[in-house]
């Protein structure tokens, strides 16, 4: 017994998003099944959808910042109730016993990988799973979060559920806090999280952009600093300062001139995921100031949890655009062009349409 979803999928790289129908599974005995309220666009939604990254398996529904309401529970779920306001992140199952997974690191499984929300294997169906881009989704309790802020809010809670936590993992990780400094390097849709969180954990947050018409911004969201990273200038002032620096830009570019700003055993962790490599950083940089560069990805889904607590503790959601499912084409194309403050976030009522 299945359900059917209504969904916008593209066919091909080539092609628009477009309506799409599919079946949705029945609840097994641990399932949550949710009507999707909201659902925000991630750059990986565009990167998949346009087979930019390789492996994307057609159609493709994407979406994986996922707010919604339960609409029903398996026999054995016991930490949701119809009613509940929840999230699905950017994963929906791993293998559950190897080490990763055994210390609620779910992201990195070593034994299948994390199955992805969309364009990952579907285990119970066979085939591939289909992601937030539609009117509902069944999910095994242990990959749904409990939203606790407002409901006036889960627009903006929908991309806590990757560019929050995409953030929040790294700046807990290494030590973001009181007396850090703390630079973001990049102010889109995972950078103002950044930018936001860092601030709320208590470091000095130092923002980097190479538009001055976002310094203003910037400090908007928190950060007590702003350099524009083409000044020259402006960067040799902070040689040697930082403690940790986020880089969340997603185009290829030159590391070394973050990596020299770092104090010694300072780290510069990338999250961003460019579509052709960084050129190689200068290792001169690295070693004579035992300095890294590391890399973050996502997190587990305890991390997860505690990153949408932390957010509805200090009143923390993402500044969005809401569009309709309808303008999805619209919006990849302004994403490409940084033409938005700062995600895009699907009201799923307008699939009704």
């Amino acid at each position: 017994m299945t359900s059917q979803a209504k969904a916008y999928a593209a066919q091909s790289a080539s092609t628009p998003l477009a309506p799409f129908s599919f079946e949705r599974r029945d609840l097994l005995p641990d399932d949550v099944s949710i009507d999707i309220l909201f659902c925000g666009v991630c750059h990986s939604d565009l990167h998949t959808a346009r087979s930019e990254w390789d492996g994307t398996i057609f159609p493709c529904v994407p979406g994986h910042e996922i707010v919604g309401r339960v609409s029903a529970v398996g026999d054995e779920v016991n930490n949701f109730a119809v009613g509940d306001l929840v999230g699905v992140g950017c994963m929906v199952d791993s293998c559950g016993h190897c080490p990763s997974c055994k210390e609620s690191e779910e992201q990195f499984c070593e034994t299948t990988g994390f199955v992805g929300t969309y364009n990952g294997p579907d285990n119970v169906l066979g085939g591939h799973t289909f992601g937030g881009y539609s009117d509902h989704i069944v999910v095994k309790q242990g990959f749904v979060l409990k939203i606790g802020h407002d409901e006036k809010d889960l627009a903006a809670v929908a991309p806590l559920l990757c560019a929050g936590i995409t953030t929040y993992s790294p700046l807990k990780h290494w030590g973001a806090g009181p007396g850090k400094k703390v630079g973001i390097v990049g102010i889109g849709g995972l950078g103002h999280m950044g930018i936001k969180i860092a601030a709320a954990m208590g470091a000095h947050v130092v923002a980097f952009t190479t538009s001055p018409a976002k310094i203003e911004d910037a400090k908007k969201l928190g950060a007590h600093e702003v350099i524009v990273s083409r000044n020259a200038d402006e960067m040799a002032a902070h040689a040697n300062s930082f403690d940790f620096i986020l880089d969340t830009v997603a185009a290829s570019h030159d590391l070394d001139a973050l990596t020299g700003l770092l104090k010694r055993d300072g780290t510069l962790t990338l999250v961003g995921v460019p579509e052709h490599a960084h050129p190689s950083p200068n290792v001169f940089n690295l070693v004579f100031k035992r300095r890294s560069i590391a890399g973050s990805l996502i997190g587990g889904i305890a991390e997860t949890q505690e990153m949408l607590d932390f957010c509805h503790q200090h009143g923390l959601v993402a500044d969005i655009e809401m569009i309709d499912m309808q303008e999805i084409e619209g919006a990849y194309d302004r994403m490409v062009k940084s033409d938005v403050k700062y995600r895009f976030v699907i009201d799923m009522a307008s699939l009704k349409a």
